[in-house]
């Protein structure tokens, strides 16, 4: 199993394999080159058997007036080697980069959504297989689906016994811990009063001032056991409520490896900073491994509704020998009550056990905006 050849410097390398697809055409011969998927079935989009590559996945489907979070009522599952439970479990959307069940442009190396407004996902994570692979599609939502894809993919003449396999999965968590109000922080904590912000959160008082000496209470992103690398993930912060101080980029990543104590070898200084932006950034954007595709505050909330952003780790993997727990504090140390959500992205070998299990469908649906932001 030769997976050289992916990148542009790679291209003129001749190697060893058999380009190959599934996709949805019409079999007939006609124009009707979809899925028709029913509420409550599952399609298979296409089963392989022997060593191979998948090199990328594209996919549309209709967008249907009185399901607005049509993407997240559809679940993709990918499964490895004839294996019992899959190593991909995400909805459609929140797989190819963006949360809530959302659309929109972006452009990453591994994930992009295109126009027409988000409708086009493309993938481009290059998922190896020794003897065969398993693609699915379930509908969970009210409505018939219509879905378009293309599968790409390379046989390969053997397989390579130390290459890992694709992961993907989801996870929520509605709301976040939220120990400010438990605390009964106040403006003055924060060292606000009542003209301006002091600070920008540095040397004040309140949650900034507190501790976190364990990360115990931290967003968990990705809990894997076996050896691999973590390759990123997107994350959805809903800022529902206001707060005393509802930015929520003062969350530090965490990331501890092979069950280390704190403070881990990968210790971040904030959310924003993870996502390798800056100062509470107010605007959307894309770049090869980060960006924010989704912002939806306004000048009187700032940060408040929906916060979509994305980091890859293509040029920076984390590896980890027996284990990994990648996580985020939700503020710091853990203060703010947000509804948090994302996906993670690994390759590994050695896994024992079901990735994390996808909730159903009514624990997936995001809240409303409120009222002062549902127009943004």
């Amino acid at each position: 199993m030769d997976l050289g050849g992916g990148s542009l410097a790679g291209l003129a390398r001749l190697r060893r394999y058999e380009s190959h697809r599934l996709s949805s055409y019409d079999r007939s011969g006609g124009n009707t080159d979809c899925l028709v998927i029913r509420p409550g079935e599952t399609a298979v989009l296409g089963e392989i058997e022997g060593p191979g590559c998948v090199r990328h996945v594209w996919m549309t489907t209709t967008a249907v007036p009185g399901e607005e979070h049509d993407l997240l009522g559809l679940v993709l599952r990918m499964f490895w080697d004839a294996e019992a439970t899959p190593s991909v479990e995400t909805p459609v959307g929140d797989f190819f980069g963006v949360p809530f069940g959302l659309r929109r442009n972006f452009s990453s190396l591994p994930l992009q959504m295109s126009p027409q407004d988000g409708k086009s996902m493309n993938c481009w994570f290059p998922m190896p297989f020794a003897e065969g692979a398993r693609f699915e599609v379930e509908n969970q939502g009210a409505v018939t689906r219509l879905l378009f894809f293309y599968i790409d993919w390379e046989k390969h003449p053997r397989a390579e016994p130390d290459v890992a396999r694709f992961h993907a999965s989801w996870h929520r968590q509605n709301p976040s811990a939220g120990l400010a109000g438990d605390k009964g922080y106040t403006r003055a904590d924060y060292g606000y009063d009542d003209r301006r912000p002091v600070g920008a959160g540095m040397g004040l008082g309140g949650p900034w001032a507190d501790p976190n000496l364990s990360g115990a209470d931290n967003y968990v992103i990705l809990e894997a056991e076996g050896r691999g690398h973590y390759v990123g993930c997107n994350m959805g912060i809903h800022v529902f409520e206001r707060q005393v101080n509802d930015w929520y980029g003062e969350g530090d990543d965490m990331i501890f490896i092979d069950g280390e104590p704190w403070p881990p070898r990968l210790h971040g200084t904030g959310t924003e900073d993870y996502f390798n932006t800056a100062f509470c950034p107010k605007q959307e954007f894309s770049a090869p491994y980060h960006g924010i595709t989704v912002y939806s505050g306004n000048e009187a909330w700032p940060w408040g509704g929906k916060n979509g952003m994305y980091r890859f780790h293509v040029e920076d993997p984390i590896a980890f020998e027996r284990s990994i727990r990648v996580t985020i504090e939700t503020g710091h140390a853990n203060a703010l009550a947000n509804d948090y959500c994302s996906t993670a992205y690994w390759y590994q070998v050695g896994r024992s056990g079901p990735i994390r299990p996808l909730p159903p469908l009514a624990e997936r649906l995001p809240r409303p905006d409120p009222p002062e932001l549902a127009a943004s």
